[in-house]
């Protein structure tokens, strides 16, 4: 029986990269530091998993002659990092992605389990969430992010902890993912993974995944299939999830 769904975040809830991008760059303009980041050497960065992992990689590769002296302003460049990114999804109401709102609803009537594993920082998932599901709303049972992961994807814990604390097997489970480490975290995790598309993720391989579309789909607005399992009318809904899932699962 298919039991819960479980979002990545970036990408996947919404198209928040290039706001982190923005905030990036506007933490290194406060800082007094020459650096911007095009959205062409965002996407290079991004192989890189995680805000932390992906300055510390920027600096040690790109300023390995300052990186020692730097070290000790990592933390407040991410810390303004997150500060700035905050009040860009407050200011601009970041909408969730084709689809996903309404296949959460469709999930949270049903009665499934939902949970977010991302490799971001919670303070930028809760700051998304609060803004798209008012009044205190938010329909996940389960939040778990990447500071509360030994290794970041597309190493499996954040997968492995988003299960533990839902309380059901992967099995019992179907991932959402954007980028070919989720899906290779996901999969390691034991989850079959809906991969889509995203627009720094044009590059990546979804290898993996039994269906990848370009989003989740509305009706009167499908989806694009990309590869793999093709859904009714071009739209991911729940009763096609649970059709697919009781047929792999008999």
């Amino acid at each position: 029986m298919l039991r819960a769904l479980i979002f990545d975040v970036d990408g996947t809830l919404a198209e928040t990269e290039d706001l982190h991008r923005q905030a990036f760059n506007g933490a290194f303009a406060d800082l007094g530091l020459p650096w911007s980041w095009s959205p062409a050497r965002y996407a290079d960065l991004l192989t890189v998993m995680g805000g932390k992992e992906r300055l510390r990689h920027y600096v040690e590769t790109e300023h390995a002659e300052e990186a020692k002296a730097l070290g000790p302003l990592m933390s407040e460049i991410h810390d303004r990092k997150t500060r700035r990114y905050g009040d860009l999804v407050e200011g601009g109401s970041l909408a969730l992605r084709p689809g996903v709102g309404r296949l959460i609803a469709e999930a949270r009537a049903a009665g499934l389990k939902l949970a977010v594993a991302s490799t971001t920082s919670r303070p930028n998932v809760d700051t998304l969430l609060r803004i798209n599901f008012p009044a205190g709303d938010v329909p996940f049972d389960v939040i778990a992010c990447g500071d509360e992961a030994a290794r970041k994807k597309p190493a499996p814990d954040v997968f492995d902890l988003a299960l533990q604390r839902l309380g059901v097997a992967p099995s019992e489970a179907v991932a959402f993912e954007d980028s070919a480490a989720g899906i290779r975290s996901a999969l390691d995790a034991g989850l079959p993974v809906i991969a889509t598309r995203s627009r720094y993720t044009e590059s990546h391989r979804l290898d993996g995944a039994f269906s990848a579309v370009s989003d989740l789909g509305e009706p009167g607005a499908p989806h694009r299939h990309l590869s793999g399992h093709a859904w009714p009318d071009g739209i991911v809904t729940l009763d096609a999830l649970r059709d697919w899932h009781a047929r792999i699962t008999a």
